[in-house]
């Protein structure tokens, strides 16, 4: 029986010919990864078990990206004693404030992740970097702790679903609709501890930025992680950020699938999440007009340049509609440079949009547009549980950087189509 891309970068990594699905391995790590919330328990589980070294310290990553700026003292000291982690045990990749992005950005811009990588981070969206060929998930912070102290970790290894994608898409359409269909389809645990294997010659038509939209949001219908095939765009993604050689996996053509989901790109169209599932989506075309208070338009999902551009197309010329509040967050330090130097800032600025350096803020609750009980927001992030942006009784409802600028000009949910 053959094996899936995602079980042949895990047999490889536990110095195996072949695994099987359900089978308990250990691997070696090629980067274990920790943000200012999860770092902090790991590097006190770490040094509490009077462990003095850390196995690899190039291969770590710590990025302040979830309460920075620090908003208060608890996240002041989350970062100090982050800062000093890293600069008393010599952690080549720490990423402070002014060199920082947000993390799932950050570190595939940086070249620290690369095509048949196996990465571990302290963070549930870690299974982002997917979209490079790459075996990457998110564990709690004392798996974090053990990989930053022996470089391995101990996987069960995840049966897959086929994810076939064929198309084009349609003006409007994103990355961001194509992940929410999916989970709109198979439900937030359709994919419990199973790879999303994306395949199908709509793959093509994908750009990195969606594939790390796409990938990002695996873990919204349960995934272990979602993974793509390495091709061109991957691998000119690549060029000049690393010295490192991608490994190129591919999936056997008798690979084992629990399941096969077909996705037509031709027939996507804008969707949304309404509160308080990622799986509850609707396309924009079914919607009556539903007032909002707030537009967040970043994060590790939607925060890259693609979707900077596609929101300020819409935005440029035009205003935010009275009463509404639009944050644009870059998810990293280039990304915010692109969008000066491109012009995109002006656009937001003019339009009555605010931009904030790159921060997670809203999109975990924890600053830069907490709402208050009752309001709604329109947001490009990928979480919209109840109180995920602030107060219990307020509402987020899920969208591509195109549905939330629209959003934002209507004053309810909307698509661009609405504006022409």
């Amino acid at each position: 029986m053959g094996m899936t891309m995602t079980q042949k970068i895990l047999a490889a990594h536990a110095g195996l010919d072949s695994v099987t699905a359900g089978q308990l391995i250990e691997v070696n790590l090629d980067l274990v990864m920790g943000n200012d919330v999860t770092s902090p328990v790991a590097i006190h589980e770490m040094q509490d078990k009077g462990f003095s070294k850390v196995f690899d310290k190039d291969r770590i990553a710590l990025v302040m990206d979830h309460f920075t700026p620090n908003k208060d003292i608890k996240s002041a000291e989350n970062c100090k004693k982050v800062r000093t982690f890293a600069k008393e045990y010599g952690i080549k990749n720490f990423f402070d404030v002014g060199k920082m992005g947000i993390e799932h950005a950050l570190l595939p811009e940086q070249g620290l992740v690369i095509s048949g990588d196996t990465v571990i981070g302290a963070d549930s969206h870690t299974c982002t970097y997917g979209a490079l060929g790459a075996f990457s998930t998110g564990v709690g912070s004392t798996d974090m702790a053990a990989g930053m102290i022996s470089g391995r970790a101990w996987f069960k290894v995840p049966s897959a679903i086929q994810v076939k994608i064929t198309g084009n898409f349609q003006k409007y359409v994103s990355g961001k609709d194509v992940i929410l269909h999916l989970i709109g389809k198979i439900g937030v645990d359709g994919a419990r501890y199973r790879s999303l294997e994306f395949t199908g010659d709509g793959l093509k038509n994908l750009s990195m930025d969606d594939r790390f939209c796409i990938a990002n949001m695996a873990i919204e219908c349960g995934a272990k992680n979602g993974i793509f095939p390495v091709d061109e765009k991957t691998l000119a993604y690549m060029k000049g950020r690393t010295s490192r050689k991608p490994v190129i996996f591919e999936a056997d053509a008798d690979a084992e699938y629990d399941e096969v989901v077909e996705i037509d790109l031709n027939t996507l169209k804008p969707t949304v999440a309404f509160p308080h599932l990622p799986e509850n989506t609707h396309t924009v075309d079914e919607i009556e007009k539903i007032p909002i208070d707030q537009v967040v338009i970043g994060s590790c999902t939607n925060g890259r340049i693609e979707d900077m551009r596609a929101a300020a197309e819409v935005l440029r010329g035009r205003t935010v509609a009275d009463g509404v509040r639009v944050i644009v967050i870059p998810a990293t330090q280039t990304v915010y440079l692109q969008c000066i130097q491109e012009g995109l800032t002006e656009a937001f600025v003019k339009a009555g949009a605010i931009v904030s350096t790159p921060t997670c803020g809203p999109c975990l609750g924890g600053h830069m547009g907490i709402l208050a009980a009752g309001e709604r927001a329109v947001s490009t992030t990928n979480r919209n549980f109840v109180g995920r942006m602030g107060h219990p009784e307020s509402e987020v409802y899920l969208a591509s950087p195109y549905v939330a600028a629209a959003s934002a000009v209507k004053g309810y949910i909307a698509s661009p189509a609405d504006l022409d």
